[in-house]
């Protein structure tokens, strides 16, 4: 019968040997690589959460101006200044932009009237249409990107301002 006796001298230098060059370089490129992946993650991230926040914005905007425009008179509507003006601006951060901060964006608005043509002549005199708009720009990796939203809807002389005024 034979007994190998394993020399554990060998084994002991062989698990103790360090890393060759090539293993390390690879190691830390593959880090590197790890390190701007996150880094782009979180980056375009970021600009997803503000790209949406101004879009929300600016959707904000239009509700406020279209249900303010659905409670007028036919009267304020057509016939005074009393409507409001057919341009507007607002900012991101209305209070911070009154306080004297920088309120961010700034959103240009129009608002347009018309005589709906696919009416027929008898209800061209009591119905408009209402256009409102709103333009922001922000800039993408430096260059200006200009953004637009826009809202649409009927306003008719005995809707719903009649029943709320009572006139």
């Amino acid at each position: 019968m034979t007994i190998h006796v394993i020399n554990s001298t060998r084994r002991g230098r062989v698990a103790a040997q360090a890393h060759t060059l090539p293993e390390a370089i690879i190691a830390v490129a593959l880090v590197g690589m790890m390190l701007v992946s996150l880094y782009a993650g979180f980056s375009s991230g970021f600009a997803i959460v503000r790209s949406t926040r101004e879009n929300l914005r600016a959707t904000q905007i239009l509700v406020q101006r279209m249900e303010a425009i659905r409670l007028y008179t036919w009267s304020e509507l057509l016939y005074t200044n009393n409507f409001n003006n057919t341009t507007f601006v607002e900012s991101y951060d209305p209070l911070g932009a009154l306080s004297g901060n920088d309120g961010g964006t700034v959103y240009s608005g129009t608002i347009q009237l018309d005589v709906p043509s696919d009416l027929p002549a008898a209800y061209r005199d009591n119905m408009r249409l209402v256009t409102i708009s709103v333009y922001w720009t922000n800039n993408l990796g430096g260059e200006p990107l200009t953004h637009s939203r826009r809202m649409q809807s009927s306003v008719a002389r005995y809707g719903m301002q009649s029943y709320v005024y009572g006139k």
